[in-house]
């Protein structure tokens, strides 16, 4: 590896700065591994990574979730095999994990002399919630999912993960007054939900509420600022509502986290349409992009 790659790990803080005469440790030495085979395998920047481990480290107690915890490559960002579940921590959503092997081992660790659990409540919860994932997956039982859902609610109100998955079977059968309800619930449940947020935006679309689905989208583009799907959906709303100004810095925002794709040449596409049909003038304060009014 590469002095310059050490050295941008290092500003980052993905692994310690070592003096000229100190040997890296083993396990140092394991999570440069770790980190070149993610930057082989994925277009994932740095701080990107670095931002999801921190993630990761909030929503598990983790030390190391790099060490820890097996990753994939989920869009600009990572999600995180943990105890049989996908996790982004970016955005605290749970998928089923089909690749998840039941027998391996998870390594416990503790924070605070306190056994970490995974996110979403207790560990019978979080088999529950599993299961109605899995369930969720195919038409013939999703009944039997919005049952367990609700059956785990009535043993946690908050649990938000299981309000953003109803909320979304609600949207996907369009009754988007329940999938509200549910995604309020959820936002309630836990202010920090950025998913929440998003997915509230997404229904208050569709019910043509467009300055409340705005204020929806920026709240989980403001929690997450990395949110490159949350930056997108702004993009649009402002858009539709005439904000071409406001709408112009969310597509860029959303160019620069997923750079390749459809959905990024469109991006692009759109930044540029605003540019050549207003005359603005652009300025960046401190990496920001300010819009200076004629």
């Amino acid at each position: 590896m590469p002095t310059r790659q050490l050295q941008a790990w290092e500003r980052v803080g993905l692994i310690l700065p070592r003096p000229l005469d100190e040997q890296y440790t083993f396990e140092d030495l394991s999570q440069m591994r770790t980190l070149r085979d993610l930057q082989a395998a994925t277009r994932i920047t740095v701080k990107s990574i670095r931002a999801s481990v921190e993630a990761m480290q909030q929503v598990s107690g983790m030390t190391n979730p790099l060490l820890e915890t097996s990753m994939v490559h989920s869009g600009s960002r990572l999600a995180f095999r943990y105890a049989g579940a996908l996790v982004d921590p970016m955005t605290r959503q749970l998928s089923f994990d089909f690749d998840y092997e039941p027998d391996r081992k998870l390594r416990v660790v503790r924070t605070r002399g306190q056994a970490s659990a995974p996110p979403g409540g207790s560990a019978a919860l979080q088999d529950m919630f599993l299961r109605a994932v899995r369930l969720e997956e195919d038409i013939a039982t999703r009944g039997m999912a919005m049952q367990l859902y609700q059956d785990i609610l009535a043993i946690d109100p908050r649990h938000a993960p299981a309000c953003i998955n109803l909320g979304t079977i609600f949207y996907t059968l369009r009754d988007f007054a329940m999938a509200e309800t549910m995604y309020r619930r959820a936002t309630l449940s836990d202010p920090d939900y950025a998913l929440a947020f998003f997915d509230l935006g997404n229904v208050l679309d569709e019910l043509q509420r467009l300055p409340e689905a705005i204020d929806a989208y920026r709240r989980a583009v403001m929690l997450v600022p990395t949110y490159a799907d949350a930056h997108y959906n702004l993009a649009l709303a402002y858009e539709r509502s005439g904000e071409r100004r406001r709408a112009l810095s969310h597509w860029m925002i959303y160019a620069r986290l997923d750079p390749s794709g459809p959905w990024a040449t469109h991006a692009k596409g759109q930044a540029k349409k605003i540019l050549s049909m207003e005359r603005l003038s652009i300025i960046t304060r401190h990496g920001t992009l300010v819009e200076e009014t004629a």
